[in-house]
């Protein structure tokens, strides 16, 4: 995406959400592989599937339904993601990202990532939900490298809270009242589409990371140059390899999910109730 075309692209995406839905959404949701669920909490949804959308991608991976959600949650209006795009189905860093700018354009000023993840810290058990305190960038892809567009955002944007610790103490309280056990850690992000091997998960665990996954950084380095708070989650769908001495598959991590679904339903309800 050129630059100044990249400002185009933004305004005509969220010029036809608007033809769609007229109220502006405060809080973004996207959703990780199996979490699409959160979607049933949306009341009175508009629901636009993102090839409507110009310039949106497609999602092309199992557990992803690939449409947008706009409707209220808590009396909130939100704009939901079920399903998000990763570098490894071959789109690069400003395209997985774009939906964010996206959202800012509409007016979102709270996001909230979810994402199916791989438990390194060997303390956390399959079915865990981690609060996501701080992530590595193991992509080692940026998708504000090229020129920068002020309109946007700064050149150089500060990382040191890229989620928001005042969020992460709202979620705590919630989980907290609801009996809900909330692990908080360091999540790692990386291309993908193969999992980690055992020897890569060691250099993780020795680098100070507690969950490893194939998404979010990149949205959230969006959102943060966009000035967009960020509350992110990862689910603890499968221990990462060599932990538990067995083969990491896609359907473990569909099963995990599906059995976390009652609580963290209640989290996020409970969240997004107690969000400004």
């Amino acid at each position: 995406m050129g630059d100044k075309t990249l400002l185009n692209k933004i305004q005509e995406a969220a010029d036809y959400i608007r033809s769609k839905y007229a109220e502006a959404p405060s809080i973004g949701l996207i959703l990780g592989s199996g979490l699409g669920v959160i979607a049933d909490l949306v009341e009175n949804a508009m629901v636009i599937q993102y090839d409507q959308i110009p310039h949106f991608p497609a999602s092309t991976v199992e557990g992803h339904a690939g449409e947008l959600l706009l409707g209220t949650i808590q009396g909130k209006h939100v704009l939901l993601m079920k399903g998000r795009f990763h570098m490894y189905e071959g789109y690069g860093v400003e395209v997985v990202s774009f939906p964010v700018r996206v959202m800012k354009e509409l007016g979102v000023k709270t996001l909230l990532v979810t994402n199916a993840a791989g438990g390194i810290n060997t303390s956390y058990e399959v079915g865990d939900l981690m609060l996501i305190k701080d992530h590595i960038n193991f992509t080692f892809r940026n998708p504000l490298i090229g020129p920068n567009l002020s309109e946007l955002g700064v050149r150089f944007p500060d990382m040191s809270e890229a989620y928001s610790r005042a969020l992460r103490q709202t979620a705590k309280k919630v989980a907290e009242e609801q009996g809900v056990k909330l692990q908080e850690g360091v999540y790692i992000g990386l291309l993908g589409p193969t999992y980690e091997t055992p020897a890569e998960i060691r250099m993780m665990r020795t680098l100070g990371a507690d969950a490893v996954g194939m998404s979010t950084v990149a949205e959230v380095i969006v959102a943060r140059h966009a000035g967009i708070e960020v509350l992110g989650f990862s689910c603890i769908s499968n221990m990462a390899a060599g932990i538990l001495d067995q083969p990491l598959s896609h359907e473990e991590v569909m099963e995990t999910t599906e059995r976390v679904k009652p609580k963290f339903l209640k989290l996020i309800l409970g969240i997004v109730g107690q969000l400004s």
